[in-house]
């Protein structure tokens, strides 16, 4: 699953393979690795989504998912631009 934020600050959500980082010059870098064990993704591995609740602005579309697991919940969303990973 690939999870970002969008130029518009929209939440994008897609489902895909791992893939290699790349420049984006003067937008920054993206940098691609294994999981830290301090994401909140981290204690879920292997677990079976359960239910997935989306949050949606008018002007931008998604703005916030959130995926519950057999052992918790993690909620994605945009916030000004920026990707925030939270246990819920």
């Amino acid at each position: 699953m690939h999870i970002a934020t969008g130029s518009d600050w929209c939440l994008i959500v897609e489902m895909s393979e791992p893939h290699v980082g790349h420049d984006m010059g003067d937008s920054g870098l993206i940098t691609v690795g294994a999981m830290g064990v301090g994401t909140p993704f981290a204690d879920h591995i292997g677990e079976s989504v359960l239910a997935v609740r989306e949050d949606h602005e008018p002007n931008t579309g998604r703005i916030a998912l959130e995926l519950s697991f057999p052992t918790g919940r993690v909620r994605c969303d945009s916030w000004a631009g920026d990707l925030r990973l939270t246990a819920v």
